[in-house]
């Protein structure tokens, strides 16, 4: 630890040095916090309650609800698998199926979805034999909960991967040589081991499904009651109705603020916190 007079000169050092990073990080805060703080200034919250209420708010909500937590649904199942791969050690195409999940995350949302439509489409890849089968999946919900899906599953997958890979291969040996089979290691010691790491990935993906826009405007459209979720019910309020729009906006901002805290508390409630020594 500092002493004596050296450490109070560089207290008063670090002091004046940690002073110039908050000023020099005030310009993009303020970037950052101003269209939030207009956006909120502007929602007419006498009249909030009552805008929420309105049938063509309350659809969107509904269906952005139901998809979303049918999309995180979907990406447990299927992305479990791959984050418990991605997270052992050794595995030889960790980096390109590493690469594949990011993938979804750094494509333009319009890309995703016209790919989707390529893939799922009447006259898709697969959408053809789906069509002979007479199973139509573009612009119906199902649509809505795949586009969610993609462009959400990497967040899960990634959080859960990193949760997995925190497991030590000697706890695994260990229940190995104790009669545990591969499912009873993963059930009973990677799970339990790895939840936190597991509900931070889910609310990630959820929130990123909820206000998910590009994809699902293109794979599923923007039809009221059907396919409609609230980032779409915004860009049509745009045009007809701002007052709906200002309200849904501030909804998606709140729950998304929510999360993100909610997820930030839990993992720093459950990281150990060691003092660093000078």
């Amino acid at each position: 630890m500092f002493s004596g007079p050296r450490s109070s000169a560089r207290g008063r050092l670090y002091g004046r040095m940690e002073r110039a990073w908050y000023l020099l990080a005030l310009p993009l805060l303020a970037f950052i916090l101003l269209p939030l703080v207009a956006l909120v200034l502007r929602v007419p919250m006498d009249r909030l309650f009552a805008i929420l209420l309105q049938r063509e708010v309350l659809l969107a909500m509904r269906l952005s609800l139901l998809t979303s937590l049918a999309s995180v649904g979907l990406t447990i199942l299927a992305g479990t698998p791959v984050a418990y791969l991605l997270a052992q050690p050794g595995f030889r195409l960790r980096q390109v199926i590493d690469t594949l999940v990011d993938l979804p995350t750094v494509l333009p949302p319009a890309v995703a979805g016209l790919a989707l439509l390529m893939a799922l489409g009447r006259r898709g890849l697969l959408g053809a034999w789906l069509a002979d089968l007479g199973i139509s999946i573009p612009f119906t919900p199902t649509a809505v909960i795949l586009a969610q899906a993609f462009v959400a599953g990497p967040f899960y997958v990634k959080s859960a991967a990193i949760g997995f890979a925190t497991i030590g291969q000697d706890l695994k040996q260990a229940a190995a040589l104790d009669g545990a089979g591969s499912w009873q290691i993963f059930r009973y010691l990677v799970l339990p081991l790895s939840w936190l790491s597991i509900i931070t990935g889910c609310a990630m993906a959820w929130a990123r499904a909820l206000g998910e826009f590009g994809a699902t405007i293109i794979f599923a459209g923007n039809f009221p009651g059907r396919t409609q979720t609230m980032p779409l019910a915004i860009y049509l309020g745009f045009e007809a109705n701002l007052e709906s729009a200002l309200a849904l906006s501030f909804i998606l901002v709140l729950l998304s603020f929510v999360v993100l805290i909610t997820v930030k508390v839990l993992l720093n409630r459950n990281l150990p916190q060691e003092p660093i020594d000078f």
